[in-house]
């Protein structure tokens, strides 16, 4: 399953990071008893629509397990409820994090909002500098957004709350932001303007807070919520026990509306909070079926992932990610949206066209052809707070090592960029340097396959504009050979 290591590669890609998981269930122990199971085949339909229902649960499971609770993890960051900052700058030394973002170093929070609600707090910020606070519960939704776009670049304190909570909101707290599900992740996102700003960058995360309610409000601490038993997670045990993690992440994620039918089919087969999928009880038969679900169910989400957003002039566009009532019951739209980068931002606060084709169709490849992308004077990417266009190898995913330590070219740097006589801004893609008068907008290409993503941060909600992602006024100039 998704390790956190991989996590934040999905992290650094800015929530679209390619296949997120390559999960192919064998089973884990459970199900009904024979005399309560609903028959072979719909036991495979249950088991298919519970894996693409199931997939997002689980792994943010084991990002959360891997983060917050095992110490040995090798990559756990911090105890729920305290805040980890990574203040770093990605280089082609980093190999392990693939599609790495340079834009926006990152800080985290995992929330345990059992006990009570959690109060984070932002300090002010330069409205030059963008940042966001991303809030998304163990359900995968985005259920809230902090920041220059969301809330502004001043200082103030929000509450987060579970979804049992019922208090008053305390003086001093600009907004109330609810959760789905007992335990949250906060993804923390501050804008680099170039490697050595980022001491400006640590300035900014030592601002950002997590505390209890308690704590900001000077009083005692209500009792401590029970201690769990987090069942040991792995990719293998993923493999092997997918619905028991399931099983065990729905306790404490109470059933929406929307949710209902599903869950009633989950429970048929033994599966759901406080019960056991006990699928060592089953025939050979009926273990078949269930096997075959399961693989019918990541099938369903690979196509749809490959299949998702619009093709714009080789560009992919879309965004599959959003709050609970964006998806409104479509899980399918809800695993797409993990599979092909967990924790992905919602396509108001950044949008991303990822390419790894020519405008004609064809494969990018720095060893065979020199390459050219040009906006025109007035079709710059339309955002509120900035873009980028990163260069990664087309077979890693990762930074590629240059003459010139450059890995990506972004807003910030167009006061250093040479500008064609029209207006026009011409980057030029390829291996070797272009020469000296062209080195400026010189973006270093691997030998090879390349792979290219393009950041819009905040973008415009007006003509032009990306949005609606895939279908809006303004598209992604193609990649052309020469």
């Amino acid at each position: 399953m998704l390790s956190k290591r991989h996590f934040l590669k999905i992290l650094a890609a800015g929530g679209v990071a390619g296949p997120a998981l390559s999960l192919v269930p064998g089973l884990m122990p459970g199900a009904a008893q024979a005399a309560d199971r609903p028959g072979f085949f719909k036991a495979r339909d249950i088991a298919e629509a519970g894996f693409v229902y199931g997939l997002p649960i689980v792994m943010n499971y084991g990002v959360m397990y891997e983060y917050a609770v095992d110490r040995n993890s090798g990559q756990f960051k911090a105890p729920f409820n305290q805040m980890f900052n990574d203040a770093q700058v990605f280089t082609w030394r980093d190999t392990s994090i693939p599609t790495p973002n340079s834009d926006t170093p990152y800080s985290l929070a995992w929330l345990d909002l059992r006990a009570e609600p959690m109060v984070i707090s932002v300090p002010a910020v330069d409205p030059k500098r963008y940042y966001s606070v991303q809030l998304v519960d163990g359900n995968t939704f985005n259920y809230g957004y902090i920041g220059s776009r969301a809330t502004g670049s001043a200082a103030g304190d929000y509450l987060v709350v579970g979804p049992g909570w019922n208090g008053e909101t305390p003086p001093g707290i600009r907004k109330v932001f609810r959760a789905s599900t007992q335990f949250s992740l906060t993804i923390f996102r501050t804008q680099l303007f170039d490697p050595a700003d980022m001491d400006n960058v640590k300035k900014v995360q030592a601002g950002y807070q997590v505390r209890p309610l308690s704590t900001f409000l000077g009083k005692a601490a209500p009792p401590a919520a029970p201690q769990i038993d987090f069942p040991k997670f792995s990719k293998d045990l993923a493999r092997t026990e997918f619905f028991e993690f399931l099983d065990f992440a729905l306790q404490f994620a109470p059933a929406l509306p929307e949710e209902k039918a599903i869950r009633e089919q989950l429970a048929s087969i033994g599966v759901g909070a406080g019960k056991t999928f006990e699928f060592k009880s089953l025939s050979l038969e009926d273990k078949a079926e269930v096997l075959l679900g399961l693989k019918a169910g990541l099938a369903k989400v690979t196509d749809a992932v490959a299949a998702f957003g619009t093709d714009v002039n080789g560009w992919r566009v879309g965004s599959p990610a959003g709050d609970a009532a964006f998806y409104n019951g479509d899980w399918l739209l809800r695993a797409v949206a993990a599979q092909a980068g967990i924790y992905g931002n919602d396509a108001a606060e950044a949008t991303y066209p990822l390419t790894r084709l020519d405008a004609e169709g064809q494969t990018l490849d720095g060893s065979k052809a020199n390459y050219t992308l040009t906006f025109p004077a007035d079709g710059l990417p339309p955002v509120n707070a900035f873009w980028s266009v990163t260069m990664y190898d087309g077979k890693t995913q990762l930074l590629i090592k240059n003459p010139i330590d450059r890995y990506l070219i972004n807003s910030p740097m167009l006061p250093g960029l040479k500008r064609n006589a029209d207006g026009s801004l011409t980057l030029y893609i390829q291996n070797k340097s272009p020469g000296p008068d062209k080195e400026s907008n010189w973006l270093p290409a691997p030998d090879g396959p390349i792979y290219m993503v393009m950041r819009l941060y905040w973008p415009k909600d007006t003509p032009p504009s990306i949005l609606p992602a895939g279908k809006g006024t303004w598209k992604p100039p193609g990649v052309r050979r020469g």
